[in-house]
């Protein structure tokens, strides 16, 4: 496909990943067989799991485990072979167990898996334009009850509002204290939850009252930036390729995938939308919004949203960073930081 490498600069401008199989903390005894592990693989290939014996071991069995779970185990240096089809994208991390005269050893070693989607080039068409303040430092953008909420950044200044897009009407605004940069918000379960950038913390809030109820603090040592939710789980992302699965009730990150367009890690995903069973993210200080298979990590479509600038009075440091869907008109409302306009758009192939 002849725009298929156009995409990639859409995204990224892009530098590609160094992608070496790597062999991370084997030990003397043992090591993988890495002499057949190929710079990347793709969703179709097999793996060749099997372990160098140096030191001529007579070896009882191996158990093999990819990302810490167990996938088979041989006899002897039998090799096993393992199917990529159902993996997450990324690096897989490889151990081997290698039992051995009554002992055990392990080996380590890690492959990257990419993507083996073309992306797809969207179109999108500008249904309506609205005004946007341009106070207002986007951070999240998100539709429930067929209202229009927005949080903001920077402290001093953050905050979360509902509001009347078609007027700028403000109906409610709840301002964070400054010592919080605010960031992503999502609704759930009748709670409002918001991110905090560098400060790990994050807020719930009553949906109807917007009454704040609790706050907490991340599973992680990371930052917040985006958020979005499927009706049971929280996407969230950190400014780095991963969007983490996070349980509202216990606000434990219990999974995540990385983002990936062709061979290529697409990092500093932002903002985050869920439309029809997909991630939409928009790409911090790029003008393009990624459709990302949410199962395993791979952008199936591209949104080139340059054109926009056109229709604004704003600077290159204004970024785009704001999807919202609304489920009743399907179509999505996308603004940035500081935007002086809120475009109304559907999209197509």
């Amino acid at each position: 496909m002849k725009n298929y490498n156009f995409l990639f600069i859409i995204l990224l401008g892009i530098t590609l990943v160094n992608c070496e199989a790597t062999k991370k903390g084997e030990n003397s005894i043992f090591t993988f067989d890495n002499s057949n592990f190929k710079s990347q693989y793709l969703p179709e290939d097999v793996l060749s799991l099997g372990v160098l014996n140096p030191n001529s071991k007579t070896i009882d069995s191996i158990i093999y485990y990819v990302n810490d779970k167990k996938v088979g185990s041989t006899k002897g240096l039998e090799q096993l072979k393992f199917e990529l089809k159902e993996q997450k994208l990324g690096y897989q991390y490889l151990k081997a167990l290698v039992y051995f005269g009554g002992e055990n050893s392990e080996a380590t070693a890690r492959v990257e898996l990419v993507s083996n989607v073309q992306p797809k080039l969207l179109k999108y068409k500008i249904v309506n334009t609205f005004p946007h303040d341009t106070n207002s430092f986007t951070e999240g953008l998100e539709f429930y009850k067929d209202t229009l909420y927005e949080s903001t950044g920077q402290k001093g200044s953050s905050y979360f509002r509902k509001y009347d897009y078609k007027t700028g009407k403000i109906y409610k605004q709840i301002d964070l204290d400054s010592k919080y940069f605010g960031e992503g918000i999502t609704f759930i379960n009748g709670k409002l939850y918001q991110l905090t950038w560098e400060e790990k913390t994050g807020f719930i809030y009553n949906a109807k009252t917007l009454k704040l109820e609790k706050s907490f603090t991340y599973d992680k040592d990371i930052e917040g930036w985006g958020m979005t939710n499927d009706g049971t789980y929280i996407y969230q992302t950190d400014g780095t390729e991963k969007i983490w699965k996070v349980d509202p009730k216990t606000l434990k990150m219990i999974d995540n995938i990385n983002v990936y367009s062709g061979s290529s890690k697409i990092k500093a995903v932002n903002e985050l939308e869920w439309i029809n069973g997909k991630i939409y993210t928009n790409v911090f200080q790029k003008d393009a919004i990624a459709v990302v298979n949410p199962n395993n990590g791979a952008v199936e479509g591209i949104l080139d949203m340059s054109g926009l600038r056109k229709f604004l009075k704003v600077t290159p440091e204004d970024v785009l960073n704001g999807i919202a869907y609304n489920p009743k008109t399907k179509t999505i409302f996308i603004t940035g930081k500081n935007w002086d306009k809120m475009f109304e758009i559907t999209v197509s192939e």
